[in-house]
């Protein structure tokens, strides 16, 4: 659309000269903002230049959509990898040394400079005045973008450095490191004096893909409820010791903030969520966008040239020297973002995410469908495949899909406040706790089409305070697969090391119990809440063949022109007589019969926090340290936090120290 390509146009404008800082990062040319920031329309192109470093492929155009979505129940990248090293992020296992979050930090702190640059010298502009409502909307669509950067940094590094005033204005280029909670408070602050003199998106001519006031207010309850949440603190005392996960003691403050804000965007009426489910992702695939439904901001990718959403994400697309040929015009996808095997198994059988989001099959290059027997499924959230006839990239293509990202959406609104609430209230009886339920039910009602199972799923829900929380993290669960929110809300809640656990154990569980028997599977199907489904309903083999297009059910499955693979009921164990033509494929078939334990990919890809042997042991990982662990009391944290990059650590002379137990 046009407004991507005048955002890298922007570029133009900013950048122009480089500043050798410790953070490498380009600053703007001092020699033209006397000139830049003297007309509205060179500021407003300037300002497009601050849009363009949310395109980088080393933040939201591909990391953190990839290397950066950490492993959980929802969200799962496998490794056979049996020893240490420096970049695997998602197994937590990494050092100072990966270049991957060297890479990260660089253009996020790149960004950051650009809304400093912008905002330092807008404000100095004879133009500026808080009476001039152009000049305080571009004022606040830079500060939301340098808020994105600086919480995304929070929470995946914890303390970092951080400042609002431009390298070039000062002599010492070595940021001092802040608190988090400091950091989040200014933000908090910095976005509240700004979102009164903002347009709401339906007001504004590019809509959702340029910052609003709905999504200022957004961003205000996501920041205030992360400060307010549980996080990973280091000890000061000890650098090998991996942290404590703490809260503030004044942390309703910060719900109470959060609450506020998910309140402003509720009562604006601006977004709803009338689009079906799936309807949101294929708008995105289909370069659509949608001003007043869920995407309450997306990042506007340019098709060609930036973004890897729906190239890493639904069925893998294979090539042969470099095209696609007969059926397949979509070119080459990736498909490697994907979610665990047992993700399906969690959803109710009526919900209808869970056959659009689990993907169990993949096409050659020329467009022949192939079945999935993997440890994981694709997320068929957004494909390639997707795309209509005349959306398609071409036979010849592989990334760049310029399909929108949308970083906040409506019913993340929703669901925090339904989780803020019942918080503040001790549960969901009364006044508030009814807005709550109410939150709760818009999301529900939208997947589950049958009014009554959504009326008693929360009659349960709301039973006590724990239960509506369970009822409002599992329905984030199922809502945001392949949107770098799980972990994040586990981190939030002090849950990550629990579900790690058990998500760990599926994986153990199942294979060992490929062989024969496992001792972890009453454990795991007791904490799921489903006697026996590990043991006697997961379909071990997967019965299937080839159909020809046009499935029956589009809305699980969207292309209407390659032929699919019928699957013969993969979510239970009924075996009936099955005709010959059907074929059949060993799901799990993961247990290593020469080594007499499950195979590699079940023992390693917790490996940071928890790990198998080949001799049958099972350990957790404590301060660097394994221990045998049985049941899931006084387990260990998760060391989500990653380290500062070695690159970073030199450039500040030793200003800067790493802790959780990373040594270089």
């Amino acid at each position: 659309m046009k407004i991507k390509n005048i955002f890298l146009a922007g570029l133009v404008l900013l950048g122009m000269s480089s500043c050798n800082d410790f953070l490498d990062v380009d600053a703007e040319s001092k020699y033209d903002n006397e000139y830049v920031f003297s007309q509205k329309t060179e500021i407003n192109r300037a300002l497009n230049g601050v849009y363009a470093q949310l395109m980088s492929g080393d933040t939201y155009g591909s990391s953190y959509l990839s290397t950066f979505c950490l492993n959980s129940d929802v969200d799962m990248s496998i490794s056979s990898n049996e020893v240490a090293t420096d970049n695997s992020y998602r197994r937590f296992d990494c050092n100072s040394m990966g270049g991957d979050i060297n890479k990260y930090w660089t253009a996020s702190y790149k960004g950051i400079e650009y809304a400093n640059n912008f905002i330092h010298n807008l404000q100095k502009s004879p133009l500026f005045s808080t009476d001039d409502q152009e000049i305080m909307q571009m004022l606040g669509e830079a500060k939301v973008i340098r808020a994105m950067f600086y919480h995304d940094l929070v929470v995946m590094f914890g303390d970092i450095p951080f400042s609002f005033i431009p390298n070039y204005e000062v002599d010492n280029y070595v940021m001092a490191v802040e608190d988090r909670e400091v950091i989040q408070k200014t933000l908090i602050n910095d976005l509240k004096e700004v979102a009164t003199y903002m347009n709401y998106a339906a007001d504004q001519s590019d809509g959702v893909e340029r910052v609003s006031k709905e999504f200022c207010q957004a961003m205000i309850a996501r920041i205030a409820l992360t400060c307010g949440g549980y996080s990973l603190r280091p000890d000061k005392n000890d650098v090998t010791n991996y942290g404590t996960m703490m809260r503030p003691d004044n942390y309703k403050e910060y719900y109470q903030i959060a609450k506020t804000y998910c309140e402003e965007v509720i009562n604006s009426g601006t977004h709803s969520l009338v689009l079906p489910f799936n309807q949101v992702f294929l708008n995105q695939c289909n370069y659509i966008v949608v001003n007043n439904d869920d995407p309450i901001f997306e990042i506007p990718f340019t098709k060609g040239a930036s973004g890897s959403i729906g190239y890493i994400h639904g069925p893998k697309g294979e090539n042969y020297e470099g095209l696609t040929t007969g059926k397949n015009i979509w070119g080459k996808s990736g498909g490697s973002a994907r979610v665990s095997a047992f993700y399906r198994y969690s959803f109710d059988e009526d919900d209808v995410r869970r056959d659009y989001l689990n993907g169990m099959w993949y096409y050659l290059y020329d467009g022949t469908p192939k079945i999935l027997t993997d440890y994981t499924v694709f997320n068929n959230k957004w494909s390639k495949f997707w795309a209509n006839s005349g959306n398609t990239m071409g036979a010849n293509s592989d990334g760049g899909t310029g399909f929108n990202f949308p970083y906040m959406r409506y019913t993340d609104v929703l669901l925090m406040y339904a989780e803020i609430i019942n918080e503040l209230e001790d549960g969901v009886s009364g006044e508030n706790g009814a807005k709550a339920i109410e939150a709760l039910r818009q999301v529900r009602q939208r997947a589950v089409p049958e009014a009554g199972k959504v009326s008693e799923f929360l009659t349960k829900a709301s039973a006590s305070k724990e239960t509506f929380l369970k009822a409002v993290l599992d329905e984030r669960k199922w809502e945001f697969a392949g949107e770098n929110m799980r972990w994040k809300d586990l981190v939030r809640n002090n849950l990550y090391n629990e579900v790690l656990y058990y998500s760990f154990l599926r994986y153990y569980a199942v294979a060992e119990n490929a062989s024969g028997t496992s001792d972890y599977i009453e454990q795991v199907e007791q904490y799921d809440g489903k006697p026996g489904y590990l043991e006697t309903n997961l379909p071990y083999t997967m019965y299937y063949k080839e159909n020809a297009p046009n499935p029956n059910n589009v809305n699980a499955y969207p292309n209407t022109a390659l032929n699919v693979l019928e699957l013969f009921n993969p979510y239970s164990a009924q075996k009936p007589e099955i005709p010959s033509e059907w074929m059949l494929g060993d799901f799990y078939s993961w247990w290593n019969d020469n080594e007499g334990c499950p195979k590699d990919q079940c023992l390693f890809s917790f490996y940071g926090f928890m790990r198998g042997d080949r001799g049958g042991n099972v350990f957790v990982v404590r301060n660097g340290n394994l221990e045998m662990q049985s049941g899931a009391n006084n387990l260990p944290v998760v060391r989500y936090i990653l380290p500062y990059p070695n690159a970073a650590i030199q450039r500040s002379a030793g200003a800067y120290k790493n802790y959780y137990g990373y040594t270089k």
